[in-house]
């Protein structure tokens, strides 16, 4: 999932060292424990901050960006997962819990979690009574196979991810819903109450996957297609009422839905309204005047107004771990990066400490990192520190980065450029630090500015990355859903180097590392699938193929208007949209 395009990459997951470390600095209440809270610092963090079933009233939020799309089938950002609860259903869905014990799934559509058979390559589910769409027609097993079998069709609805796609067609030898005439064979509907998925290897995430919002139920006589984000029709608890892209969204409550058949969606406001902006200093005041209720885009508030936030209104921010990651990549097709040891160079050069405090020091920041696996992702291990990062405080080891440029042949350093999004000013300072860093050492880099939005073609060609000379890539990632495989499959595995729209910027090729990842997802059992993904991890830092920054971490505001706030690991460590009310 994941580049941090406005939080594209997906969901966040569980592990034991999970969300919410607190910093030492915290005054003002809120704690760790498990029990509600109120209106506290961090109160929204492990717990539930203001508890109630009252319903009525307007939700606001207000964003800087509108969705990359609200067609479920083509929906990528992180913040459109999250906000599509309100609107779409899909067969297994997230616990409405905080922090970690959000990740375990609960049926949703379905009656209960899949039947599972013929050594994991069979999932079968059948659905609840009386599930309605907006019109009140019933929602049938074949609806939620049209609307999975959309991802099939990338030629009118690219954008969003494909992994039941993969799964179940790692050929793509169907065509799609649009351009087939045959049924595809691989979701079956035996009647409108049941539906049979047939893998034809094992995935140990597959359930996973089925959570994510892009598997949610089409109706094929709603389906408008290229036109469809301008108004899903709803399964869930509320539907469109208006929308004007860029602008606004406003939804209203489905009279259809029915609370009995869904526990996992409280669904108490009367309205959730959605105010756009392009400047997020005008963002940042709407929230802190009481105009709006909370961030849409969760990516935490900009310098200004998370310092008057920390010192004026402490008791309305929480400062949760996200499952997102800031890190360097090193593409092994730009010289000498292609050499193991003039990696090592760049990761003992850097000042991890003078990053973090770029990007906002602990708390705007995050903790430095020291592997490529977030704390919220299974398979986690915070000892894993081989190039003793937190061991020197993130100070740089000039020693040690000399001794491996002598390695790589380098002994006087050498010159290179880095590329970074302008539109992350953290990544933009995050550059510039290190840039300095390296200096000292000998190893000379070029900061090359590029335009975040074109990214995929941009640093996700390879091509036009070696054509650049950019041999390290400043970016973002997080996890599409709650597993090494949601994380790390699109950033280390060979399979998924492409010609445009590449995220394994490093262009790893590594038999050991392919067939680490292979045996984690055929690993039903997801203790020893997490077990997996820590060692294919180890592996990809011995590689030296990522330098880690930091594990992100950010600054929230909610108002004192909202109810039922917590950080929900399932989200990236954001808030759970459709559970929260207003007073």
């Amino acid at each position: 999932m994941t580049t941090l395009r406005t939080s594209r990459r997906r969901l966040a997951a569980v592990s034991a060292v999970a969300a919410a470390t607190l910093l030492a600095t915290s005054a003002c209440g809120g704690g760790n424990g498990d029990s509600e809270g109120g209106g506290d610092y961090n109160s929204g963090v492990n717990k539930v901050a203001n508890a109630s079933n009252k319903k009525g009233g307007t939700l606001k939020f207000v964003g800087v960006q509108d969705a990359d799309s609200w067609d479920t089938s083509r929906m990528y950002y992180g913040f459109v997962f999250d906000f599509a609860r309100y609107y779409a259903r899909q067969l297994v869905s997230y616990s409405p819990k905080p922090g970690k014990k959000s990740v375990d799934l609960q049926p949703d559509l379905a009656t209960d979690k899949a039947q599972i058979s013929d050594d994991g390559k069979v999932y079968k589910y059948t659905l609840k009574d009386g599930l309605k769409w907006e019109d009140g027609k019933p929602i049938t097993s074949q609806d939620v196979k049209y609307g999975i079998e959309r991802q099939w069709a990338q030629k009118t609805l690219s954008g969003g991810p494909t992994y039941i796609k993969d799964v179940l067609d790692p050929g793509g030898k169907w065509k799609g819903p649009y351009e087939e005439k045959s049924e595809f064979e691989g979701i079956k509907t035996p009647d409108e109450k049941t539906i049979e998925f047939h893998l034809p290897k094992p995935n140990g995430d597959f359930e996973q996957m089925l959570a994510m919002p892009t598997n949610s139920p089409v109706r094929k006589d709603k389906d408008t297609k290229s036109k469809y984000t301008l108004h899903p029709f709803s399964s869930g608890p509320y539907k469109f009422k208006s929308y004007t892209p860029n602008k606004s969204l406003l939804l209203v409550r489905n009279k259809h839905w029915d609370s009995k058949s869904d526990p996992l969606r409280k669904a108490l406001p009367d309205q959730v309204k959605v105010t756009l902006l392009t400047n997020p200093n005008e963002r940042d005041k709407r929230l802190l005047n009481g105009d709006a209720d909370l961030d849409l885009n969760q990516r935490g508030m900009d310098v200004a107004g998370r310092q008057k936030a920390l010192k004026e209104h402490k008791g309305n921010v929480d400062n949760p771990q996200t499952g997102f990651i800031s890190y360097v990549a090193f593409p092994q097709s730009v010289k000498p990066f292609d050499n193991v040891h003039c990696r090592k160079a760049a990761i003992y050069g850097t000042d991890h400490k003078s990053v973090q405090t770029a990007r906002g020091g602990p708390t705007g920041g995050g903790d430095l990192a020291v592997n490529m696996l977030p704390p919220v992702v299974p398979g986690h291990d915070a000892s894993d520190d081989q190039y003793g990062i937190r061991k020197n405080d993130g100070g740089a080891n000039v020693a040690k980065a000399k001794e491996e440029l002598k390695k790589c042949g380098k002994p006087n350093g050498f010159s290179t450029t880095l590329a970074v999004r302008n539109t992350d000013a953290a990544d933009v300072k995050s550059a510039e630090s290190i840039q300095a860093s390296l200096k000292k050492v000998g190893i000379k880099v070029e900061i090359d500015q590029f335009d975040g939005s074109q990214g995929p073609s941009i640093v996700g060609n390879p091509a036009n990355v070696k054509k650049k000379g950019y041999g390290m890539i400043l970016y973002g990632w997080g996890p599409d859903f709650p597993s090494g495989q949601g994380y790390g499959i699109e950033l280390w595995h060979s399979s998924k180097i492409r010609d445009n729209g590449n995220n394994n910027y490093g262009l790893i090729d590594d038999p050991k590392i392919d067939k680490g990842l292979e045996e984690a997802i055929a690993e039903l059992d997801p203790e020893k699938s997490a077990e997996r993904y820590a060692e294919v991890n180890k592996q990809v830092m011995a590689g030296a193929h990522y330098l880690p920054l930091t594990y992100l971490k950010v600054v929230q505001w909610r108002s004192e208007r909202l109810t039922n706030v917590y950080a929900a690991d399932s989200f990236s460590g954001w808030y759970d949209f459709a559970s929260i009310g207003v007073k």
